[in-house]
Order: structure tokens, then C-alpha cells, then sequence
């Protein structure tokens, strides 16, 4: 679709916010084993083990483990039976994010509403109870086999959702100062990135936020493109990556090989300060990607003055962009799956709107290394 097109579909839905959105409500994983996954995510990555729902609860045919830290919400869902959806996705995906939830004060409104507009259902609108209240989602599919969840808790005031019982302490929780979801990045097929840019304008009123190209994007073997949307508020965004040609695999290309279909690659979370962030997470366990040394030499004339010393953006191996509005410092783990598919970045940002443009070729690179090791470059 050209950008005129895709300009023409988001005046058209924006002139009137038709789908007010309240922020990222939590993200759900499917997972081959959700008790394992959390004890990795809670001594990493520092969540904290907040509410379950399982066999001791009424819950049959699977088990939930909700983590949180900060205003992140994440839900690590194990099948409990050998047949069903869950099991299915995980046989084809691995463990892999299956929901991006979404928080609405309407959930029937914005359910009809997106339907109307192509949206393709999952589930109708449904009401869920316990002693706390009620809620009310419904569910849309996206880019593979991904859905958007609908949540409305205005009725609610437990701590999640029905269903779930509290943990009060969490013995293993050991936080490390991530307090928010940034942005979520979908890779899609070939040729695919502006039908789901154009779907996102249409169906979720959201606007292009910007866009890269395989000239921004790319290394001597790869490539690819991106385009960010955001929602009116712009308070939630959602880049989209395609590949681009280029002498070898891109890791688009590397993704959707392993993942089995278009995904969520990475999530983004913000932190306020990156350096104790970081830090406490490489003593926990967690591996980052590295980029040459020689990044740093210099840092200070590519990006000006900045709060945080070099030697310690170095030794962390963290990278810096900036924009005309200010900074930002960024850094990826690896995949945090056998399958080189889901990875995070922890970000900060100082006054900076960007994605880290400056350090697509350094960071691209890295990954390429990354490919090689694993002989799918």
C-alpha cells in the first residue's frame, strides 16, 4: 500500500477517536511450562510472582502464572491436556506472546466497533465473575496468530482478573527497576508491512509514527523495513517489520523460519535508569547482545553530551540515539527461547522519541553474528 494510501486510511479513522485505548493491559505468553518460565522471569528479570490460576483454583485445562513489575503485566499460560489451543500453539510456535491485551472502557463497543471495520472476531464479548466484580473482553486476531484482547475493568477491583488468586510475597522476585512496556514489535511475511500498517489505521484508528527502509535498515547481508503505529494518544505503539532483499537471510526471515508464522519479536520496557538496570540483570543471568568495542571510541561526537559516562555505557555495552527532542539508551538480550525468536530491549529515555536509528547498522551486525553461530545467516 503507498503512503498516500495509508496517509488517506488514517484521516479518515483519526478525525475522531472511535477506539479510545487505555494503555497495554498485559501481554500473555503461551509457554511449554509456565511454573519453570516464571521462576526464570522472576530471578532475570526481576518480575514478581502476583496471582494464579490453575488446577487449585477451578482451572482445568491450563495454569497461569501473572508477573508483574512496575505497570508490566505479564501472563505465562501452560496447557494442562495434551489437546487444545494451547498445546497446539506451543508445538508450532514454542513459547511465544499469543496476546496483546489491551485495556478499553467498553469492551462490547470496541469489539462491535473493530468487527464492523474487518476486524476478524475470536471471541465474542464475554463476562467473567468473581467475589471481586466482574469483566468484560472480547478478542480480535492480528498478524499470525496473535490476538488483541479487550479488557474492561471498571467493574473489577481485584487484582487481575477472575479466576486468579493473589501470591501476596514473592521470595523469588528480585526487581530490577523495569517499569513499563515501551513498545511491541511484530514481524510480518514479505510484502506484508503495509496491509498490517493499513489494518492498524482501519481497524484500531492508529497513525503512522515513522517509518524506516532498507536503507536505514540494513548491513552488508541483510536488510529489512519498519514502520511504527501508534494509537491517537500515541501512548501505545507498535513497530511492524518486514525483509528486505539482501545477500543473506534477514533475521525477519530467521524469525518466521522458527517461529512458524508472523509473531511478536520483541517487547521493549522502560526503565528509568538503565545502568543499575541492566547491571543487576547481567548478574542475573541475563544475556544481552553485544556490539564491537570500538562502538564507544566516538560516542560523544556521534551523539553530544549526555548524563551517563562512556565507561559505563562501555562496560554495560549499552547504546546511545539521539533525536531532535533528546536521547535514548537502549540494549537487546538474546532470544530468551531455544528458537531464535522472542528477545527484549530495556530502554531509557531521556526526552528521546526515537528507535535507536543510529545503531541499526551496529546493533544489525551483532544479530548477524548471532545468525552465524547459529548457521542461519
Amino acid at each position: 500500500m503507498s503512503e498516500v494510501a495509508v496517509s488517506q486510511a488514517q484521516s479518515a479513522t483519526t478525525e475522531k477517536d472511535f477506539l479510545p485505548l487505555n494503555g497495554i493491559d498485559h501481554l500473555e505468553f503461551y509457554v511449554g511450562n509456565a511454573k519453570q518460565s516464571s521462576q526464570f522471569y522472576r530471578q532475570a528479570f526481576g518480575f514478581a510472582l502476583t496471582a494464579y490460576s490453575g488446577l487449585e483454583t477451578g482451572s482445568r485445562d491450563r495454569a497461569s502464572y501473572l508477573l508483574e513489575q512496575g505497570k508490566i503485566k505479564l501472563v505465562l499460560t501452560t496447557a494442562l491436556v495434551p489437546d487444545g489451543p494451547i498445546a497446539a500453539h506451543v508445538a508450532k510456535h514454542g513459547d511465544g506472546v499469543k496476546v496483546i491485551a489491551l485495556t478499553v472502557d467498553d469492551a462490547e463497543r470496541s469489539f462491535r466497533e473493530t468487527v464492523a471495520r474487518g476486524a476478524v472476531p475470536v471471541e465474542e464479548p464475554t463476562v467473567i465473575k468473581d467475589k471481586h466484580g466482574s469483566v468484560k473482553h472480547a478478542s480480535i486476531a492480528i498478524y499470525g496468530d496473535t490476538i488483541h484482547t479487550f479488557i474492561e475493568r471498571k467493574n473489577y477491583k481485584g487484582r487481575f482478573l477472575p479466576g486468579f488468586e493473589n501470591v501476596d510475597s514473592d521470595p523469588l522476585a528480585r526487581p530490577v527497576g523495569l517499569a513499563a512496556v515501551d513498545h511491541v514489535v511484530g514481524n510480518v511475511g514479505w510484502n506484508q508491512m503495509d496491509t498490517w500498517v493499513e489494518w492498524y489505521a482501519k481497524i484500531l484508528g492508529f497513525h503512522l509514527f515513522v517509518s524506516f527502509d532498507d536503507k536505514d535498515i540494513s548491513t552488508e547481508y541483510s536488510a529489512l523495513m519498519s514502520k511504527v503505529v501508534a494509537n491517537s494518544g500515541e501512548r501505545i505503539k507498535f513497530p511492524i517489520n518486514e525483509p528486505a532483499t539482501g545477500r543473506k537471510k534477514s533475521q525477519i526471515e530467521e524469525y518466521i523460519e522458527w517461529y512458524g508464522s508472523p509473531g511478536v519479536q520483541h517487547i521493549a520496557l522502560i526503565t528509568g535508569d538503565i545502568i543499575t538496570t541492566v547491571g543487576k540483570m547481567r548478574e542475573q543471568g541475563v544475556e544481552f547482545l553485544r556490539v564491537p568495542d570500538t562502538y564507544y571510541d566516538d560516542l560523544a561526537k556521534r551523539v553530544g553530551p549526555i548524563d551517563e559516562s562512556i565507561e559505563d555505557l562501555r562496560r554495560l555495552n549499552l547504546l546511545v540515539d539521539r533525536d531532535e527532542f533528546g536521547y535514548m539508551l537502549q540494549i537487546f538480550t538474546r532470544p530468551v527461547e531455544d528458537r531464535p525468536t522472542l528477545f527484549y530491549e530495556v530502554i531509557q529515555r531521556r526526552g528521546g522519541k526515537s528507535f535507536g536509528k543510529g545503531n541499526f547498522k551496529a546493533l544489525f551486525e551483532s544479530i548477524e553474528r548471532e545468525q552465524e553461530l547459529r548457521g542461519n545467516l
